[in-house]
């Protein structure tokens, strides 16, 4: 069965071969957006959350430079999605659709409980799949990393939730007496295995805790399925740990947006299924 199965009927200004559409994903702390002509994501753009009448704004003149087209919202940050759909609302004087609610995620699941896992992992999944068309291991390097796996059927098996950098930082910080408070980005150049430091430490500590993270759980997750699966990476810190790196082998910044983007189409499929009239 999907996860977060729509309640309603997907409705019709969705129709046309190309799928625009306008795809939101509220984060915890950011809110990402872009314009979807068939697969080509226009101008993809992110806002923190704090500032919602920037967000409002930008989504506004982007449907309008779009003539109108259906914006789609997914969320993990139900105050801030609920706030933005209805300022969108009064804004546009048209629906906004959302993920969970008029949008099903039509992903099968190995969950022993699906009743809170968060859109984005599940979007993330959805879009990588849809993509790729094969086993996949999904890492999302965000203000959490999570690494999750989607076997060679198309179905969800969950994964693991960690700190991401900056909240690994962050406790490194609050928690001792004497370390730095630290927002983590990359050396200039390669400083080699030692921190000469302690900032230099702490940046190499924790980009090296999430990239053991990501490689350990990846074996893990091809030895429990017997083939080593396509791993892919999105999130905002994907560059930083993993552009060179020989294990992730695709870089993606806008999975989740993708995800959204997929979801919609497989609804209208479905929906086109439905009214086939050879189906009667």
């Amino acid at each position: 069965m999907p996860i977060h199965d729509a309640k309603h009927e997907f409705l019709p200004e969705f129709q046309g071969p190309e799928v625009s559409l306008l795809a939101v994903a509220v984060g915890n702390t950011r809110t990402r957006f872009g314009m979807f002509n068939g697969k080509d994501l226009q101008d993809p753009t992110s806002l923190p959350n704090s500032d919602s009448s920037a967000i409002v704004d930008a989504i506004v003149k982007a449907s309008e430079s779009t003539h109108g087209a259906p914006i789609v919202i997914a969320s993990v940050n139900a105050a801030v999605a609920d706030q933005l759909e209805r300022a969108l609302t009064d804004a546009q004087g048209e629906t906004v659709y959302r993920i969970g609610r008029d949008v099903a995620i039509p992903m099968s699941h190995t969950l022993s409980d699906a009743s809170t896992l968060g859109q984005d992992r599940l979007l993330c999944a959805f879009g990588a799949y849809q993509r790729a068309g094969q086993a996949c291991v999904v890492v999302d390097a965000g203000t959490a990393i999570t690494v999750d796996f989607v076997d060679g059927e198309g179905v969800y098996h969950g994964g693991i939730i960690a700190p991401g950098l900056n909240m690994m930082l962050a406790a490194l910080h609050e928690h001792t007496a004497a370390l730095p408070k630290l927002v983590y980005s990359p050396p200039a150049e390669d400083l080699g295995p030692f921190g000469k430091d302690t900032r230099h430490a702490m940046l190499l500590g924790v980009r090296s805790a999430a990239q053991g993270l990501v490689r350990l759980t990846a074996e893990r997750y091809a030895e429990h399925y017997e083939a080593y699966p396509q791993i892919v990476a999105t999130g905002g810190d994907a560059p930083a740990l993993f552009q060179d790196d020989p294990v992730v082998e695709h870089i993606v910044p806008d999975l989740q947006l993708i995800g959204i983007r997929e979801a919609c189409v497989a609804a209208l499929t479905s929906n086109d299924e439905d009214d086939d009239p050879d189906d009667q």
